[in-house]
């Protein structure tokens, strides 16, 4: 992770904490209205109301946060994959209050609204405000009503009110090198509080090898389904067209048989290309030959828009892993292209410390909903099942940026 610290300029950490106290203290208002009300309202069988808003407030901060952060920190935080909830707003609310993420925010949430927004207070009033009214301590004696400031014009004359002002500088050019610090430090609690939890740390040994063990299944029979279709099929259909394109050659190109004969060995070429599409689909060659490096990079040129690529995956991976990673590479690609209105898009792909990293950007429109299912939900399916999570970061306006991340043994 990028260190907040380097990446923030003053002006945007001062930025970053001021804004925390209008939001913090705002929280703090609505937590306790609404407990309030909800507390209020009880009696009445209608408090539910409040209380249901009230647990669900950690979304929309959430949200707000995430886009915060990124004046010092430019990586984004990780949205969890949320169910869609469809139904109407009782459904939704139950849908929410079922998920590990909400109450992760809602804690989130209430410790903002007691304790962080002070420290971001406390060190504006430190780091800026206090230093600027040292400097400033011989004009505001001046100005000053002299009931306010008793003998305030003898102490412009004797020289005692200039005595703070280099203390002042002193405590400003400290503060360069504080503020962004503290903005750092600040940052980063907020993004491990809202980062994704990793699930599955209880899940059974048996049920985590059965898993495993149905993964590698399915993947030898698509293998053996992709081997049969190039050795087989493929083979047949090339002949095929070889043989029409002879028999062209004997035939009068004017002629009804030599019509029909082109109009066949055209279908037959069709064909063959669809028969290749369908092979790629099922289990790339270059994918198994070659590894995942070069399996994305010919994924990368066969893409409609420009795609930069930054892949070091080096060591070969499981199938199951290798695969995984190359769909969802496939299905983020293909998103980009139908949805997105990107012009140009990103991938990087590493394997560090036991864990295959997938990262896919573009700079289109943003906005991408995980709430509505389709490619999205397919491509986090997928990731599910070889033990790997999928992590969405969209803000309206872009970038869009998925991040997949799969547990991996490199193979001996």
């Amino acid at each position: 992770m990028v260190r907040d610290r380097s990446r923030a300029g003053v002006v945007r950490s001062v930025a970053y904490l001021l804004s925390g106290v209008p939001l913090g203290v705002g929280c703090l208002l609505v937590i306790v209205a609404t407990a309030g009300a909800g507390v209020a309202l009880a009696p009445v069988a209608i408090g539910l109301g409040p209380l249901l808003l009230l647990c669900q407030l950690g979304i929309p901060v959430a949200r707000l946060e995430r886009r915060r952060l990124r004046w010092v920190s430019p990586e984004p935080v990780p949205v969890a994959l949320r169910s869609s909830g469809a139904g109407g707003w009782w459904r939704r609310s139950k849908a929410r209050l079922r998920e590990r993420a909400t109450w992760q925010e809602l804690g989130y949430t209430a410790l903002l609204a007691t304790l962080l927004w002070v420290f971001d207070l406390l060190v504006v009033l430190v780091g800026v405000v206090l230093p600027c009214a040292m400097i400033l301590a011989p004009l505001v004696v001046a100005v000053s009503p002299s009931g306010w400031v008793p003998s305030g014009a003898a102490m412009v004359r004797s020289g005692l009110a200039w005595v703070i002002v280099p203390l002042g500088a002193v405590a400003l050019a400290v503060a360069v090198f504080v503020l962004p610090a503290a903005a750092g430090a600040r940052a980063r609690v907020t993004r491990v509080m809202l980062e994704p939890a990793r699930g599955g740390e209880f899940e059974l040994v048996e049920v985590r090898r059965s898993r495993a063990r149905m993964v590698d299944q399915h993947e030898a029979e698509r293998r053996r389904i992709e081997r049969d279709l190039h050795d087989g099929a493929q083979q047949r259909l090339t002949s095929l067209a070889m043989m029409l394109g002879l028999a062209r050659t004997q035939l009068d190109a004017g002629s009804g048989p030599g019509a029909l004969v082109d109009r066949a060995h055209a279908e037959a070429k069709l064909a063959l290309a669809e028969l290749g599409d369908l092979i790629r689909g099922i289990h790339p060659k270059i994918l198994s030959d070659r590894g995942l490096d070069a399996a994305l990079g010919d994924l990368a040129d066969r893409c409609a828009l420009p795609v930069r690529l930054d892949t070091a995956v080096g060591a070969r991976l499981p199938d199951s892993a290798e695969s995984a990673a190359y769909y969802a590479v496939s299905e983020a690609l293909t998103n980009v292209v139908k949805h997105s209105g990107a012009d140009r898009a990103e991938v990087v792909a590493r394997y560090q410390e036991g864990v295959l990293l997938v990262e896919i950007r573009d700079n289109g429109r943003g906005g991408a909903d995980q709430h509505a299912g389709g490619g999205l939900t397919g491509l986090a399916d997928r990731s599910a099942v070889v033990g790997g999570t999928v992590a969405l970061s969209s803000p309206p306006g872009g970038p869009t940026v998925v991040r997949v991340r799969i547990p991996s043994e490199p193979l001996s």
